[in-house]
């Protein structure tokens, strides 16, 4: 199976279960795989053949840096729910990271990871 990348996407958000992360806000960082079949794409070079990446980025951004969350779980699944429009996506994976985050020791980042696909792929998959 195929897939399109895009990873390292940067925007700013007031996502979060404290108030302050909502009132101040922070950067979230975004990766999304999206497995699906790409063979018509590769044989015809015709945008129309494959998924629309733009639409797909401008998603999550909208869903970023638009209305506030409790949980990073329901962002990746507005990102992924989106993706799985098109019927050409098998299985979306949406990775939602925090890198600021008032926690009592270091780390990199706080995140989450979800995949979601089509129910009659999974059963035959």
């Amino acid at each position: 199976m195929d897939r399109i990348l895009l990873n390292g996407l940067v925007f700013f958000g007031r996502h979060g279960c404290h108030q302050a992360e909502r009132e101040l806000g922070q950067k979230f960082l975004v990766d999304i795989e999206l497995e699906c079949d790409l063979s018509a794409a590769c044989a015809s070079d015709d945008m129309a053949d494959t998924v629309d990446y733009v639409a797909l980025y401008n998603e999550a951004r909208e869903v970023i840096e638009g209305e506030s969350a409790t949980l990073l779980e329901s962002l990746a699944g507005r990102i992924a729910d989106f993706a799985l429009q098109d019927e050409r996506v098998v299985s979306a994976w949406v990775r939602i990271r925090k890198p600021h985050v008032a926690m009592p020791g270091a780390l990199d980042y706080l995140g989450i990871e979800i995949t979601r696909g089509r129910e009659e792929e999974i059963e035959q998959g």
